[in-house]
């Protein structure tokens, strides 16, 4: 295999994948480099129909085993003994934070990252968001606004296929969408309660790239809600089902597996990466690739740590950071379980299927003048639903035979959950930094994660919780679990920044395009190049800032040869 490309993408989930078909696309040779094997789209989803019973610990998986090997993975809500394989071992993949400051870092080491088993929450940001640092002086103005996006947003929705329904909500852009999915009768009572009574607020079906019609050679979803261990039928989007196959069909494609990037080589007479440094997974041994240009696409913290690892003689505080900012301004979302609640009343309504979608409640607090809160910045939103309980409501009861399975055969109680998202503030002391001790099993040193929320996220969770008990007083409900409490950082696995977005060199990583201000031909295109991060999933928008910043690179690279 040759050594030399046009264009090196590191990294092969929603970003990776995203920057693989548009270069691709637009003629490039491009090599693909992942740090873990290769899973193949259908064929290599080997639990996807698998039964419980043909699992050792009937899906619950062993718990010993999950304590030692899957200690922060196993805490996350996909991950299960079907799923296990499609998360990192954390005995195998170490990282330090300090004492007291936990953070829980979730990842997938395969083709196609955590595009397998992210949450499938399709939302546009707008100008609130992109202009929330300018308003109120936390963190670096963006570069960009809702009209720069807006073009990129729809390119990106007309491929994957996003299901949902306009609103007509400035803080939540409506955009090309399949049909959405219903409400069921509990998320319509509490749709018909809130917005009565709170005409500014809307309990909408979330916008999910779960498809509710084909999608070019995609099927549809199939209302089985076991995503996470792979779609042969390419239901949702993901690298295997969606841009990988658009990027192969170019024939320009080169796929590197069980290769992780130990760091970049920079030459400072041309202002330029010259090299992509590979370590073999599995056999350790060492080789350098060349490309044109590169985009950096492994995951926020995991970028911020190639360009850390990548510090030379010329830039001794790691790669691009002139500005002293790597790896600083770190951020993720502050999720609460705000409340669970038993509904009564409803006990002659079902419905069918196991939607992989919940609903949303868009922010509605400081949106504009009339909606200003003065003990604090920014916003929330909620996601959440109702379910029906079946089977698993009897567990327990006693009985034999036919009886017992009279008694299990009833459906459950209802209930609805609320959880929030606030949007965590930017802050310098929230950073991404080397282990100056610790080195992995390849020899790097480890990655050091130092995050906490601070007084504001604390007082829009607590905001958030009494706003909730409102929505849902008119409802026949009792309240079973309440919180406020964030738990510790990556909770969300919304985890963003490190390599802001700025348009002053001397106060950000990456320019309006994603990039970098010190290098001239190295794109970072993932969540590390968020300046902030809005109170609403930002998977959509990294794909966005992919397709353009890929259609930039190109674009300079035939005009300038970059």
């Amino acid at each position: 295999m040759s050594n030399d490309f046009d264009a090196i993408v590191i990294g092969s989930g929603i970003t990776g994948g995203w920057a693989a078909k548009e270069l691709t696309e637009r003629g490039l040779r491009v090599l693909m480099i992942e740090r873990g094997p290769m899973i193949e789209h259908q064929s290599g989803y080997t639990t996807e129909m698998t039964p419980p019973w043909e699992l050792p610990y009937r899906g619950y998986g062993d718990p010993d085993e999950f304590a030692t090997d899957y200690a922060v993975q196993s805490k996350g809500m996909h991950f299960t003994e079907w799923t296990k394989t499609h998360f990192v071992n954390d005995r195998l993949n170490p990282y330090e934070t300090p004492e007291g400051k936990d953070f829980q870092w979730r990842r997938g080491y395969q083709m196609g990252g955590r595009s397998l088993t992210w949450g499938r929450q399709c939302y546009r940001w707008g100008d609130l968001d992109f202009g929330a640092n300018a308003r109120d002086g936390h963190g670096v103005d963006w570069p960009v606004r809702y009209a720069d996006m807006k073009p990129w947003y729809d390119h990106v929705e007309g491929f994957i296929g996003v299901s949902g329904s306009c609103e007509g909500l400035p803080q939540l852009p409506d955009g090309k969408f399949l049909p959405a999915r219903p409400l069921n009768a509990v998320e319509t009572a509490l749709k018909h309660a809130v917005e009565q009574r709170y005409p500014e607020r809307r309990v909408i079906m979330g916008r999910s790239s779960n498809i509710t019609e084909m999608v070019g050679d995609r099927g549809p979803c199939q209302n089985r809600n076991i995503c996470a261990r792979g779609c042969s039928y390419g239901g949702y989007f993901s690298t295997q089902a969606s841009t990988l196959p658009a990027a192969q069909a170019t024939g320009r494609l080169t796929i590197k597996t069980d290769s992780i990037v130990e760091g970049l080589d920079y030459d400072a007479a041309s202002r330029k990466v010259t090299g992509v440094r590979v370590i073999d997974a599995k056999t350790k041994d060492k080789a350098t690739y060349s490309g044109r240009i590169v985009f950096l696409c492994a995951g926020s913290v995991n970028s911020v740590s190639i360009l850390l690892r990548s510090a030379s003689p010329a830039m001794p505080e790691g790669l691009g950071n002139s500005s002293g900012t790597l790896g600083r301004y770190f951020m993720d979302h502050a999720l609460s379980l705000s409340l669970s609640a038993n509904i009564a009343g409803f006990d002659d309504h079902v419905y069918f299927g196991n939607r992989p979608s919940s609903i949303i409640i868009p922010r509605w607090i400081n949106v504009d003048e009339q909606s200003r809160h003065p003990e604090f910045l920014r916003g929330y939103s909620f996601q959440g639903g109702a379910t029906r309980r079946g089977w698993p409501d009897n567990l327990g009861l006693q009985g034999l035979g036919q009886n017992l399975v009279n008694k299990t055969a009833k459906l459950g109680h209802w209930s609805l959950l609320l959880g929030a998202f606030a949007e965590c503030l930017p802050r310098a002391d929230n950073r991404i930094t080397l282990s100056t001790t610790t080195r992995d099993r390849y020899g790097m040193p480890l990655t050091r994660i130092d995050f906490s929320y601070g007084e504001n996220e604390h007082k829009l969770l607590r905001h958030a919780l009494e706003e909730a008990k409102k929505m849902i007083a008119p409802l026949n409900a009792t309240i079973t679990n309440e919180s406020v409490d964030p738990g510790s950082g990556g909770g969300a696995v919304h985890e963003m920044g490190g390599a802001r977005m700025g348009a002053d060199p001397g106060v950000s990583v990456v320019d309006g395009f994603n990039r970098m201000h010190d290098v001239a031909n190295l794109f970072v295109t993932d969540g590390a190049a968020m300046s902030s991060s809005a109170c609403q999933n930002p998977s959509l928008t990294y794909m966005a800032f992919t397709a353009r910043a890929a259609a930039h690179a190109v674009d300079r690279l035939t005009s300038e040869g970059i």
